[in-house]
């Protein structure tokens, strides 16, 4: 396995004094691949909220590091700089600031310079042809008047272009048509080409998994970790659904 660049160990966390998270440990290393399936109310989202450092949730319990630096200590824009991206599954839109300023800017804080404009505008080109957007979505103030679709695409073109240590996918298939779907794992595949790029996926649709290298599974029930395997594991899920497990947590 490769270095630990997260390390989760017990980690629990609870929203309005609900325990949502009650016993999470996960290890990811660079270029690793992890997928995190689980039903509805698991706590899937909560680890996502949590590890980017949402102030909704307040963690109960456990340990998160950030190449052993302590993660829970950060800010929302520290995690963001040290390269941590979270894609949502509503991604809201922004008035008056164009996708590509909008990236751009963000790009600027990441690495503490200035963006050259005609190199980023190539790669801004690259990434929609990849996503098979019109490039005038660039121009497009963010994720104002796009479609649930297009507002997926829009997040995975920020992650070819802020190209994070870590990106965590929270649901980005949901709500998405077949064509979408093939789209957006083509986008994700693409990121997962550079094979120092950690990815934790979490989804309920294997069909965003097929064409990705998968290297560890993680079964998420009632707030806890409660089965562990590779690829084969998807498989499992889609034949016999999550009821075997729920009763785990």
């Amino acid at each position: 396995m490769a270095q630990d660049l997260l390390k989760v160990e017990h980690l629990a966390a609870s929203v309005e004094d609900a325990e949502i998270l009650k016993d999470v440990s996960l290890h990811i290393g660079r270029g690793e691949t992890h997928v995190i399936m689980g039903p509805n109310g698991a706590g899937k989202s909560t680890l996502a909220g949590v590890l980017m450092g949402n102030p909704a949730y307040t963690v109960t319990g456990g340990s998160a590091l950030w190449e052993g630096e302590d993660l829970l200590e950060l800010s929302v824009s520290e995690r963001a700089k040290k390269g941590l991206f979270l894609s949502f599954q509503n991604p809201v839109e922004v008035p008056g600031i164009s996708l590509e300023n909008f990236v751009r800017s963000a790009l600027s804080q990441k690495t503490g310079k200035p963006v050259r404009v005609w190199s980023f505008r190539k790669e801004v080109k690259a990434a929609l042809e990849t996503l098979d957007m019109d490039p005038s979505y660039a121009e497009r103030d963010l994720n104002v008047g796009f479609s649930g679709g297009e507002k997926k695409k829009a997040e995975i073109l920020q992650l070819l272009l802020l190209k994070p240590s870590l990106a965590i996918l929270d649901e980005t298939d949901s709500g998405l048509d077949v064509d979408a779907v093939r789209t957006v794992s083509k986008g994700i595949e693409a990121f997962q080409a550079d094979k120092s790029a950690s990815l934790l996926i979490i989804t309920h649709n294997a069909a965003i998994l097929s064409a990705l290298k998968v290297d560890a599974v993680h079964i998420l029930a009632g707030g806890k970790i409660v089965a562990e395997g590779g690829p084969e594991l998807v498989d499992k899920i889609t034949k016999e659904g999550f009821a075997a497990y729920e009763g785990e947590a």
